[in-house]
């Protein structure tokens, strides 16, 4: 039975009027009507007596709604203590990153936590070569992640940094100790790529196939993780793109990062499912984009 129906039935008992009903309701006259013909056809007997004066309860359907109000007022009653929840910021909240906690990271849960300290925030790192897997098992409610995303069953939020690409080179590498080199030189690099379900313009960006100019790169192996690429790139085995915000993280003696001009920049921000959004997710949401704005970090 639709609770639809036996709300549309409690509401035109109280009211005894199928305008009012309809309006408490934000429903029509004519749906109220239908519900009734629905709700009657279940039960199969009048509940109302109707004329073009007058709307009366049948016997049937006085003793119905004795019957039915404790039950509905129970149900009713959980349902708005549900929804109360549902708006309330408390708990915890599980928030993916990718390899590296940054500024934007470790400021953004700052500032939701000062915001909300009734509401604790669970870093989980998401692989970067599979960003959304744990997001939608369930695993993290809202995770950071590069833009645009192109997911139909995702939401993304504001864009939180807008930041250029340094590549990683061995510290033997010939590009080891350059101020910077172009877009176009990547062509003499061969560059570490991603293994794994990530969306095809990530595997583009962390590896392109080809420059500007069509000029094409050669590809080294693929990895799952930074951290493999990493490996890789001190070992002398290729070149591999990072966000300056993460190259500058992940400075070490064997690694030189060198920036690179002419690449689109990276963009950072939020994803969260849509089916599964909370106004914990919500307020996350704003208080990054809040943070990224108060400290300037949306370009680097």
């Amino acid at each position: 039975m639709e609770f639809r129906e036996l709300e549309c039935f409690v509401v035109l008992a109280e009211e005894l009027h199928f305008a009012r009903t309809a309006e408490r309701l934000y429903l029509s006259p004519g749906r109220v009507s239908q519900l009734m013909r629905s709700l009657e056809t279940r039960i199969g007997g009048r509940l109302f007596n109707r004329t073009s004066r007058r709307v009366r309860l049948t016997p049937l359907g006085e003793r119905f709604l004795a019957d039915l109000r404790p039950a509905y007022d129970g149900l009713a009653n959980a349902v708005s203590r549900a929804k109360a929840a549902a708006r309330e910021v408390s708990g915890v909240i599980r928030v993916g990153f990718l390899a590296t906690p940054t500024d934007v990271v470790t400021g953004s849960v700052r500032a939701f936590e000062d915001r909300y300290p009734g509401c604790a925030v669970e870093l989980v790192e998401i692989p970067l070569s599979d960003p959304f897997t744990k997001l939608r098992a369930g695993q993290v409610d809202i995770t950071f992640t590069l833009l645009p995303v192109e997911e139909p069953d995702l939401r993304t939020g504001e864009e939180l940094n807008h930041v250029s690409y340094q590549l990683g080179v061995s510290s033997r590498h010939p590009f080891a100790g350059r101020a910077g080199i172009g877009v176009e030189e990547l062509a003499g690099v061969p560059l570490i790529g991603l293994d794994g379900p990530a969306p095809r313009l990530w595997h583009e960006r962390v590896a392109p196939t080809a420059t500007p100019s069509g000029r094409p790169i050669p590809q080294a192996g693929k990895v799952a993780t930074t951290q493999e690429g990493l490996t890789q790139v001190a070992l002398d085995r290729g070149g591999m793109l990072f966000c300056t915000p993460t190259a500058v993280q992940q400075h070490r003696q064997d690694i030189s990062f060198v920036p690179v001009t002419g690449l689109p920049a990276s963009i950072f921000g939020l994803a969260w499912v849509k089916a599964e959004e909370t106004a914990a997710i919500l307020a996350f949401d704003e208080a990054a984009t809040r943070f990224a704005v108060r400290s300037q970090v949306l370009v680097a």
